[in-house]
Parts: C-alpha cells; sequence; structure tokens
C-alpha cells in the first residue's frame, strides 16, 4: 500500500489533522525499525506522548529513534514554524536534527504528507519510514494509543503498563475532557488574552479547575491523583503543572497563586512523579521549556528576556504520607463561584 491508498479516517484532507493507528490488521502495522518520533521539549501536548514513550520503553523494543526540535516557531501564523537543529549552524542544546531527512523546518516534513496541507505544524508526530507519511500527530490519540500500540514487540511487564483501567474509565473521560479545556488549554486562553476582559473571564476555570484537584487528590491519598494507580489524568496534568510556576505564573499572567504555596497536594504530587519516575523527569527540559514561551512569543514578552526563577525550577523533598499535607485553594470569590460549575 501506498500513502495515497490509504482511507480518509486516516487524513481526510488538507485541512484535516492525521489519525492513524498502529495495528496489526491496518496500514500502519506494529513493526520493529518502521517508525520515528517528533517531538519538542517545550511543548505539553508532545510531552504527553513523549512519556509515554518512555514509559513503554519504545525506543529500545520497538527501535522508534527521535528527533527533538527547539524554538522559535514562527509569525503569528505559525511561518515558517519550528525549526531543527542544521548542520553548520550553532546547535541549540538538547534539540537534534531531523535524523531521517536532515529538514530544517518541521512544515517539511508536514508538506511530504500532504503537498497541500494547511493545519499547523505541530508536535508529537508519528512518522512511518515504510510509506514515508505522518502516522498522527493527535497528541490525545497518541497518548492513548502509544499505551498498547507496540505491545506485541516489548517486554511482559511493559505491556502490563495501562494508564486507562477499566475500572477508572469513567471517571478518566470525565476528567480528560473537562481539564483538557479548563486547565490544559485554559492556561493558553489566559496566556493568549487579547484584552482585559477575556483574561478576567478566562483566568477563573484555570484556578477552579487546581482548587478541585487540589481537592481530588487529597482525598484519593496519593500517590497520584486518582488513588494508586497511575492515569492518563496524572500525564495530561503533569505536562501542564511542571509548567505552572516556571511558565504560565509570569509569562501567562497566572499567578492568583502558585503551586508550591497554594497548592501543597499538587506539588507534592508533581516532585514525586518528577523525582520518582523517569519517564516523567527525563522528558522535562526546564531550558526548552522556559526559553521557548519566553523568547517565542513577541507579542507578550517583546524583549524575549527569560526569568531566572523560580527557584529551585522544582523542589526535592517528597511527602510519601499524604495525610499531612493539608489541601490549599485559591478563596478569590469569581473562582470559588466558577468551581460551583464543574463536575
Amino acid at each position: 500500500m501506498s500513502a495515497a491508498e490509504l482511507p480518509s479516517s486516516w487524513h481526510a484532507g488538507p485541512e484535516d489533522s492525521f489519525h492513524g493507528k498502529i495495528t496489526p490488521e491496518g496500514p500502519f502495522e506494529p513493526e520493529q525499525g518502521r517508525y520515528h518520533l517528533y517531538v519538542g521539549l517545550f511543548c505539553p501536548f508532545a510531552h504527553r506522548a513523549n512519556i509515554i514513550f518512555q514509559l513503554k520503553q519504545l525506543q529500545k523494543y520497538a527501535e522508534i529513534e527521535t528527533s527533538t526540535k527547539p524554538y522559535p516557531k514562527g509569525d503569528e501564523n505559525g511561518w515558517p514554524g519550528w525549526q531543527f537543529n542544521v548542520k553548520n549552524a550553532v546547535p541549540y542544546e538538547g534539540a537534534t536534527e531531523d535524523k531521517l531527512y536532515g529538514s530544517k523546518y518541521m512544515h517539511d516534513l508536514y508538506f511530504k504528507a500532504d503537498k497541500d496541507y494547511k493545519g499547523r505544524y505541530s508536535v508529537p508526530v508519528l512518522w512511518d519510514k515504510k510509506l514515508n507519511t505522518i502516522v498522527n500527530n493527535e497528541s490525545t490519540e497518541l497518548l492513548r494509543d502509544l499505551q498498547t500500540a507496540f505491545n506485541d514487540l516489548i517486554l511482559t511487564e511493559l505491556q502490563s503498563i495501562s494508564l486507562y483501567p477499566e475500572p477508572l474509565r469513567a471517571e478518566i473521560d470525565a476528567l480528560n475532557d473537562q481539564l483538557q479545556g479548563t486547565l490544559n488549554t485554559g492556561v493558553y486562553k489566559v496566556g493568549f488574552a487579547p484584552d482585559q476582559a477575556s483574561y478576567d473571564k478566562a483566568i477563573p476555570a484555570v484556578f477552579a479547575s487546581l482548587n478541585k484537584l487540589e481537592r481530588l487528590a487529597s482525598k484519593n491519598g496519593g500517590p497520584y491523583l486518582l488513588g494508586p494507580h497511575l492515569t492518563e489524568v496524572d500525564v495530561r496534568t503533569y505536562v501542564t503543572l511542571i509548567r505552572f510556576d516556571v511558565v504560565y505564573v509570569q509569562h501567562f499572567k497566572c499567578n492568583l497563586g502558585m503551586l508550591r504555596y497554594s497548592y501543597p497536594v499538587l506539588y507534592n504530587w508533581l516532585k514525586g512523579l518528577y523525582w520518582d519516575h523517569g519517564a516523567f523527569r527525563e522528558t522535562t527540559n526546564f531550558r526548552h521549556i522556559k526559553e521557548n514561551y519566553t523568547k517565542s512569543h513577541c507579542d507578550i514578552n517583546p524583549k524575549a528576556i527569560t526569568p531566572l526563577g523560580p527557584w529551585p525550577d522544582i523542589d526535592r523533598r517528597v511527602e510519601k504520607d499524604w495525610t499531612k499535607i493539608a489541601p490549599g485553594r485559591i478563596d478569590m470569590p469569581i473562582v470559588m463561584e466558577f468551581e460551583k460549575t464543574l463536575r
């Protein structure tokens, strides 16, 4: 099969993103060495896929290599888009060249998959080296699919890692939907608010969501948000909250409180994931995170100065006994009023 013969459910046309799945019976079969993953360490949405990639050890057992791009991301329309390290230029530490094609820009890969593509040149991107095209560039789909897609190729103990366990699926689905709108994209609605009224309208949702998560995590007793089992909710929340104190508080003006001072339960949970789980710590690069936001959003930070603080990026001590931690919250009236609307 060639890329031209792939079904429309994979990619309906230039305006659509890519929705392919790795399955034994489909066009994208689980084969060692066939796929390549493109990520950016700055990006919370690529971070989702990268965590699963590390948890399942897909580089080792499915022989999936990664290419990592730095900033800048281009103008307000995204052009020319994310750029890789290239030969004969000063490299950005922690980023790589495009290991497959030596592309300068991410858009080169999108146009290779669809010469008429009109969407954003985003990451993550799972690339098929056999069909020379994009399999999938939707972080929510890759977060789910990579948990099982290559199970036939990996060790039994890695196959058993599931962040979507049957008994918790209803709760995970409900929280995922809510967090996507109020927190994961909510910080962007605040940060990119075009005027005061838009900002004032957007910010209560972020902290109402944090209030709810703080209370939920405290009730469940840890070490994860829903209790003893690591789930997709932890991954979706981690990729936003690991950026919260270091970027979103000052750069996006989400400054009603900081995790380290206002949300002791969530901050303890965050420290636990970072320090106790290599898949979370090794995919987190604070320099990439800080510099991408502060040096590529010219309308928000025109002088591109990256603040040094807060320090440390994340504290080290993790309290294992969650009963010792009193939950916090932001008690601002507009936040508490919005919190009443959350399920």
